[in-house]
């Protein structure tokens, strides 16, 4: 999938701003499918309306540049249903905080509990904001698809505490490795 498909996504359920657009893909709930930067979003949108696929209308604003929104055409409702055919790319999953926990003998003990900390209440605040955006969704693809991450991240939150004092007994242990002094023959 790419960020071309990602906005025929987004405006298969709602005529939407570039704005908007770009913070669905990048805050919203389908900043959880594929990265989309601020400089591919604008590019796409544009290609997308030459193309025929999106239509785009201008509203007036007082005092303020005119707004763009965007639709989605019969024929960009056709693209998108085409490219939901394509087989997807392999899930991608990326994680600073795994990289510092599989070298957590590195990490000393009170770094380690703050970082555990820390990565357990944003875990759970992604459950409790992905629960409340499941319940206001009327739509059934999308509460499974919120549903996939709640449990994600709920599994997450889980293995990290099942194992957490697993880690922090080799915490920081690699940190203050003594060398044994040379035996001294008299």
């Amino acid at each position: 999938m790419n960020v071309r498909t990602l906005c025929l996504a987004i405006l298969y359920f709602g005529d939407a701003t570039g704005y908007e657009i770009r913070k669905s893909a990048q805050e919203g709930i389908f900043s959880y499918f594929i990265n989309a930067s601020y400089g591919a979003i604008y590019p796409a949108l544009g290609k997308l309306t030459r193309e025929g696929l999106v239509s785009c209308r201008e509203e007036m604003q007082s005092g303020k540049p005119n707004k763009k929104i965007y639709t989605l055409t019969e024929a960009g409702r056709r693209a998108f249903i085409e490219a939901l055919h394509l087989p997807p790319a392999d899930d991608i999953f990326k994680s600073e905080f795994l990289l510092i926990m599989m070298s957590v003998e590195l990490v000393d003990p009170a770094t380690f509990n703050r970082l555990v900390d820390e990565r357990l209440n944003w875990l759970d605040e992604k459950v409790a904001y992905l629960k409340e955006v499941q319940q206001q969704v009327e739509h059934e693809g999308s509460r499974f698809a919120i549903g996939c991450g709640i449990t994600a991240y709920e599994n997450d939150a889980r293995h990290l505490r099942a194992n957490r004092e697993k880690l922090a007994r080799i915490a920081g242990s690699a940190l203050n490795l003594q060398v044994p002094e040379p035996d001294i023959i008299e």
